[in-house]
């Protein structure tokens, strides 16, 4: 609100100025208006005093060109495969997850919020070192679930955006450039994220990942393509030389899937 408030108070200002004409007024109007009808209000914490307006806009337009707010508050059960790695079932409402990574014979289930669950190794279910295990599931959900689902994430707590620049994506396809920095959040704060948001379809479409704000290069720069649509929301899965499979959105699991090792 704080930002919309500026936006209209320049605008005013720009309106009443010498020369302004009564196109230049309507199409500011317009630009007001498109601000304010993204419903798409910041998590708790998120640093709005902090963040750019043109790049929360831009993460406003993501937020919808991906569905829309409410298509994502009402999306539940997500489901998919971390480069061929690791299932994961997620229930967004409560923060129940499922984690299956068959080449460490492991299966974690736990909430997400609460960091408490179990755990089975091999044919043995984990007692003595449960907190290890419970805390490397909640470290892969943190990551697993960002490289799939980081656009609708764009506000969240500890999140600053700020506008970079206009730019082309690896492919040759116009977009704008935003950061995303952390503070006091996920398992690894001090990373930094540069995120595409194309001119037209204004979808995420290219990020660079810098494990810190002094790096100079970015440790990578991956696609986000081959969107499609889940349930009632976008989602991409293809990575460039990575990928996320087996996507779905869910309005039901199977009876057990967050509290039994095996479902008959």
């Amino acid at each position: 609100m704080k930002n919309t408030l500026i936006l209209l108070t320049l605008i005013i200002l720009a309106s009443c100025s010498t020369g302004s004409s009564s196109s230049e007024s309507s199409d500011s109007t317009a630009v007001v208006s498109e601000f304010i009808e993204y419903n798409n209000p910041p998590a708790e914490g998120f640093n709005q005093e902090g963040s750019d307006l043109l790049a929360t806009l831009l993460a406003d337009k993501s937020m919808q060109a991906m569905g829309g707010r409410q298509a994502w508050d009402n999306t539940r059960f997500i489901s998919w495969n971390f480069f061929g790695r690791r299932d994961h079932v997620w229930d967004k409402w409560t923060g129940d997850v499922r984690i299956e990574e068959p080449s460490s014979d492991l299966t974690i289930l736990m909430n997400i919020n609460t960091k408490e669950g179990k755990v089975m190794k091999g044919d043995t279910e984990v007692t003595d070192s449960l907190d290890f295990y419970l805390q490397r599931g909640y470290e892969l959900w943190v990551n697993d679930s960002y490289w799939l689902v980081m656009p609708f994430k764009l506000k969240d707590s500890g999140v600053t955006l700020k506008y970079l620049r206009e730019d082309t994506t690896l492919t040759g396809d116009r977009a704008d450039v935003i950061s995303l920095a952390f503070e006091d959040v996920g398992v690894t704060p001090q990373n930094v994220y540069e995120v595409w948001v194309d001119t037209d379809s204004k979808l995420v479409t290219q990020w660079a990942y810098y494990p810190d704000s002094t790096a100079l290069e970015p440790r990578f720069i991956t696609p986000w393509d081959d969107y499609k649509k889940y349930g009632d929301i976008m989602l991409s899965g293809d990575r460039g030389k990575y990928a996320l499979t087996d996507i779905k959105v869910l309005e039901e699991v199977p009876e057990g899937t967050f509290d039994e090792f095996s479902i008959n």
